[in-house]
């Protein structure tokens, strides 16, 4: 993060950021769920490619104006170890959220037709937030718990490490792969979210969206809905708190 940078030019990246991590993360999740899609059924492969990628470019962007955080947990777990003001949280979670939002409905205008052509509502809920594929909340909440954990203490260590020092943008490519590796080597279970806003916002939106627009929409899995905002959260407390107490 540069702090030269107006708080509304940082909050406005940390929105359009999102956004991007949105539209190309569940996009891509649209693409392989959805009948008719020149993607459909294209595998897991692609869906962890996406999410890399969607990580990636926003943090390529915007890491050296906002720190790119795109996630709330993230933006918690260093305010809670004293690295980002609180102050500023409210405005960040804030904007992370409307971003997801606004990302996700930007992928309901364009596949609208093929959100039509699908008759799983599961299918369609993939589309916007996670689901446990055991249907178990503690699988879940242990998933998400590891994945935070893992993403968080290392993107620290990623981008304040001596490698990086001369190539900051080095090391948000860097996270863009770490993000890739971690949606294969635990996408299973979950998905997985990895990010409140990423969950929280596409679910509020399927909520509240008519079958006028979502014809297959089924419910939208709130008695899980916790679990990708709760178990981040913790796992950006537990990961950041590792690497300062570890490397300061």
């Amino acid at each position: 993060m540069d702090p030269s940078y107006d708080l509304g030019v940082r909050v406005a990246c940390e929105f359009i950021g999102t956004a991007i991590l949105l539209i190309i993360g569940n996009g891509t999740v649209a693409n392989v769920h959805l009948k008719g899609s020149k993607g459909y059924r294209g595998g897991w492969s692609l869906i962890a490619m996406g999410y890399g990628l969607g990580v990636m470019i926003p943090a390529m962007m915007f890491g050296g104006i906002s720190g790119a955080h795109i996630n709330p947990a993230f933006t918690v777990g260093l305010a809670a170890w004293g690295q980002f003001p609180w102050s500023e949280v409210p405005f960040y979670v804030l904007a992370q959220l409307l971003g997801a939002i606004a990302g996700q409905v930007a992928i309901v205008v364009t596949h609208k037709p093929y959100y039509d052509l699908t008759d799983d509502p599961e299918d369609v809920l993939a589309t916007f937030s996670t689901i446990n594929s055991a249907h178990s909340r503690w699988n879940g909440f242990v998933s998400e718990l590891l994945g935070s954990v893992v993403l968080f203490s290392c993107a620290l260590a990623l981008v304040r490490s001596p490698f990086a020092t001369d190539e900051p943008g080095v090391a948000h490519l860097a996270v863009g792969f770490l993000v890739w590796a971690l949606v294969v080597g635990l996408g299973g279970p979950t998905g997985p979210a990895l990010n409140p806003a990423r969950d929280l916002g596409p679910r509020i939106l399927h909520q509240l969206l008519p079958t006028s627009v979502l014809r297959s929409k089924g419910g939208s899995e709130w008695r899980y809905g916790w679990v990708p905002v709760a178990a981040p959260i913790l796992g950006g407390l537990i990961g950041v708190g590792g690497y300062i107490l570890l490397l300061g």
